[in-house]
Formats: C-alpha cells, sequence, structure tokens
C-alpha cells in the first residue's frame, strides 16, 4: 500500500441497510387515555397520525396502544388504509372553494394563485403532506380539538378526491342512436 493513499472505511453508513418510507408521516397528537375498571385505571396511548406522499395522496389515522410506539404503528396503518388519492390541477393546488364541518369543528380551504401555503395547524401538516401548492386554509369555528380538525380537513379533501368517486354512465340520443357516456359522479 502506498503512503499517500488512506484505507477506505468499509463500514456501511446508518441508514444504509433501511428503505426510505414510501409515506412520510406527521403525528398530529398523542394522548394517554385510560379506561377504569375494577382495579383502578388502564392506561393507554391514542395517537392521530397524518401519512402523505406529496404527490397528491394523504390519510388520517388513529391507533391506540399501550405503547406508543405500537400506538404509532397502527396509525401508520390505518391512515394508509384510509388513503385518499386527490385530483389536484397542474399547479398542484386544488381547482375550487372547499368547505367542510366535521363535529364542531368548520373548515375552509381556498385557492390563491402565487402566494404559497397559508394554512396553520393542522390544515398545514396535511396539505404540506399531500403536496399541495398555493392555497388558504383557515379554522373558521372555535374549535382548538385537532383530532376533529383533521377529520373536516380529511372531509372536505374527499370531494375533490378520487377514491369516493364512481362512474355512472349517463345515456344519450345521437342520431337515432343510444349512446353511453361515463361521467363522475360523487358519493356524499
Amino acid at each position: 500500500m502506498e503512503k499517500g493513499k488512506e484505507k477506505k472505511n468499509n463500514r456501511k453508513s446508518s441508514s444504509f441497510g433501511r428503505s426510505k418510507p414510501e409515506f412520510d408521516q406527521k403525528i398530529i397528537n398523542i394522548r394517554r387515555v385510560t379506561r377504569v375498571v375494577a382495579g383502578g385505571r388502564r392506561f393507554s396511548f391514542s395517537v392521530a397520525l397524518v401519512a402523505g406522499d406529496k404527490k397528491g395522496s394523504v390519510g388520517l389515522g388513529l391507533g391506540k396502544a399501550g405503547d406508543t410506539a405500537l400506538a404509532i404503528n397502527k396509525a401508520v396503518r390505518n391512515a394508509k388504509k384510509n388513503m385518499i388519492r386527490l385530483n389536484l390541477t397542474n399547479t398542484m393546488s386544488i381547482p375550487h372553494e372547499l368547505s367542510a364541518k366535521f363535529s364542531s369543528s368548520k373548515i375552509r380551504l381556498l385557492p390563491n394563485k402565487g402566494r404559497g401555503l397559508v394554512a396553520g395547524s393542522v390544515i398545514r401538516d396535511i396539505v404540506k403532506l399531500s403536496g399541495m401548492k398555493d392555497i388558504t386554509g383557515k379554522i373558521v369555528s372555535n374549535s382548538k380539538n385537532k383530532l376533529n380538525n383533521a377529520k373536516a380537513v380529511i372531509k372536505a379533501l374527499s370531494i375533490i378526491s378520487s377514491k369516493y368517486a364512481k362512474i355512472i354512465p349517463e345515456s344519450a340520443v345521437i342520431a337515432n342512436k343510444e349512446v353511453v357516456s361515463p361521467e363522475i359522479e360523487e358519493i356524499k
């Protein structure tokens, strides 16, 4: 071996063996919940989590377990199961104004060209993970409940999602022939 050259380090980097997760995730809140039983109280953890791929898919998941790590794993699985695919514009924005109400939480999402992401709290996390840009989000109600606010955002976004849309054939008569053309109708 020559003196001028150093020996290469053959150790693997810490992230080499791990694969990159397909979805980014953000924990909305972790709560310690109790169940009263005959012997006293049983404690468990409830985790609300948002997962998204920053390409138009986002999901909200809830997980409950005795340990926070187990609760987070359950929440991730639940979020993947409840994933919705959004029909966004070419500029990764929403096509029109959206609003929804869940429990006492009311939210509004507005498209705004060139202003970037203007939203706070849970709306910002969900919109960021879905990959949307140029959106203004506002929590209209006085609700501070992050889980209900998140469910209201998902409910509003489900209006423009493809998961809840089904194709219903609509027939029309053209030149004495019946032609069936598929149209998308929202399920509510």
